[in-house]
C-alpha cells in the first residue's frame, strides 16, 4: 500500500513559523490601529510599508518576482492570522495580492504577468485593486457594462465600477470591461495605473471593513496603450472565474480569523464575568453557545484547508471553494453575534471590538459572491452529478 497523501491536520514547522510571524504582526501592528483607522478613515501608508518589509503583502506571489511563493494552504494560515488582527487592515495591506491574483489567473504570457507582479513587489510596498462589480451587476460578472473599444493602438475604457478595495488609491487596478458582444464571451481585462487620465473615484462608507478603503471608480474615456490588455481579448470571464476559485478560500480563511477573534474574546469574558455568584461560563446558556461556535470554527478551517489543498494539487476546487466561503462567512456571523450576546451590554460598547467584528463578518457574507451565490454554485455541481468535494481527487 502506498503512502497516504493530502493535507495534514497540523501545519509543518515552517508553516507554523509563518503563521506565528503573521500573528505577531497582527498583534503588534493591526489590532492597536484598527479602531483609530476605522474612526478617522486615514489610510495608514506606513503600515503598507511595514507589511511589505515583513513579507506580508505579497506572500502568495511567485518568488521569481520578489514574492513569498507560498502555496494556497500556507497562505490561508497567514490570512487567518491577519484577519484575526483586523480584517479591514488585512484587506488593505493584502490589496496587492488581490490585483496579483487576477493577473495570475489570466492566460497572459509570463513576461506580461511579471511586469505587473513586480510592480506589486516594489520596495516600500504597493496597493492593488481588482474591479469587477458595477452598480447593477455584482456576482453576475457576465452582465458587466463597462466598455472598452479599440482606437488604433489604444483601448478606451468608459463606465463605473463600485465596491472596490483600494479603488482610486491603488498603484494598479485590474478592470474588467466589455470588448465584444453581450455575455461572458465579450469580457476582457485591462490594467489601469495610478495617474491615467480620465479616472476618478468616490470613497464609500460600508457597514464593515471600515479600516480598509472602498470606493467607486469612474472611467471617462480612459485611453490605454494596447499592452494594457491582459492576455487575449475575450479572456476576461475565464480569468474572473479562475480568480474567484482561488480567492474564495482565502476570504474564507479571513472569516475564520474574525470568528476566532470573537470566540476567544467571548470565552475570556465568560470566564471572568460573574453573575449570581459564579462565572457565566458555568451557565449552560452561555457555555453551550460557545461550544457550538468553537466546533463550527474548526469545521470551517478544515473546509478552507480542503479547498486550498485541491488548488495546490491543481484539481477542481470550485465546489470546495464555495463550501468553504459560504460556511466560514456564516460561521463568522454566528461567532460575532454570539460574542456580542455573551458580553451583553458590554458587547455594544466601542471599548470592546465585538461590534466591529460583527460588521466585518457581515461584509464577508456578501463579497466575492454572496452566501446565496455560493449555494447556487454548489447546486450547479450537483446538477452535473458532482456531489462530493472528494470526487476531484479521483478525476
Amino acid at each position: 500500500m502506498g503512502a497516504a497523501t493530502g493535507i495534514g491536520l497540523a501545519p509543518s514547522d515552517e508553516q507554523h513559523e509563518l503563521r506565528m510571524h503573521a500573528r505577531r504582526f497582527a498583534e503588534r501592528e493591526l489590532r492597536p490601529r484598527a479602531q483609530e483607522t476605522e474612526r478617522t478613515g486615514v489610510v495608514p501608508r506606513d503600515l503598507i510599508e511595514l507589511a511589505a518589509e515583513a513579507g506580508l503583502s505579497t506572500f502568495s506571489l511567485p518568488e521569481r518576482v520578489g514574492g513569498g511563493g507560498l502555496d494556497a494552504v500556507t497562505s490561508a494560515l497567514v490570512n487567518e492570522e491577519l484577519a484575526w488582527g483586523d480584517a479591514g487592515l488585512a484587506t488593505l495591506v493584502g490589496s496587492a495580492q488581490l490585483f496579483a491574483g487576477g493577473i495570475m489567473s489570466s492566460t497572459a504570457a509570463d513576461e506580461q504577468q511579471d511586469r505587473w507582479l513586480e510592480l506589486m513587489c516594489r520596495e516600500g510596498g504597493a496597493l492593488g485593486a481588482i474591479a469587477f462589480s458595477e452598480p447593477h451587476a455584482g456576482s453576475d460578472v457576465a452582465a458587466l457594462r463597462t466598455s472598452a473599444r479599440r482606437d488604433g493602438d489604444s483601448w478606451i475604457l468608459s463606465g463605473e465600477k463600485t465596491w472596490i478595495t483600494a479603488g482610486g488609491i491603488a498603484d494598479a487596478t485590474l478592470v474588467f470591461a466589455r470588448t465584444g458582444t453581450d455575455g461572458a464571451a465579450g469580457l476582457s481585462a485591462f490594467v489601469v495605473l495610478a495617474g491615467d487620465e480620465g479616472v476618478d473615484h468616490r470613497r464609500l462608507e460600508l457597514l464593515g471593513l471600515r479600516s480598509s478603503y472602498t470606493s467607486s471608480i469612474f472611467l471617462d474615456e480612459v485611453r490605454l496603450p494596447a499592452d494594457r490588455l491582459l492576455g487575449e481579448e475575450g479572456d476576461g470571464f475565464a480569468t474572473a472565474m479562475r480568480f474567484f476559485t482561488h480567492s474564495r478560500p482565502q476570504v474564507a480563511a479571513s472569516a475564520v480569523g474574525i470568528a476566532r477573534a470573537a470566540f476567544e474574546h467571548a470565552v475570556a469574558y465568560a470566564n471572568e464575568r460573574e453573575a449570581f455568584g459564579r462565572p457565566i461560563m458555568h451557565r449552560q446558556g452561555v457555555s453551550f453557545q460557545l461550544a457550538e461556535v468553537g466546533m463550527r470554527i474548526d469545521a470551517a478551517r478544515l473546509l478552507v484547508w480542503q479547498a486550498c489543498d485541491l488548488l495546490d494539487r491543481g484539481l477542481d476546487a470550485g465546489l470546495a471553494a464555495s463550501y468553504a466561503k459560504a460556511f466560514a462567512a456564516d460561521v463568522a456571523m454566528q461567532a460575532t453575534t454570539t460574542a456580542v450576546q455573551v458580553l451583553g451590554a458590554a458587547g455594544l460598547d466601542d471599548e470592546h471590538p465585538t461590534g466591529r467584528w460583527m460588521r466585518d463578518a457581515k461584509v464577508l457574507q456578501v463579497v466575492e459572491g454572496t452566501s446565496e451565490v455560493q449555494r447556487l454554485i454548489c447546486s450547479r455541481y450537483y446538477s452535473a452529478g458532482v456531489t462530493s468535494t472528494q470526487e476531484a481527487l479521483t478525476r
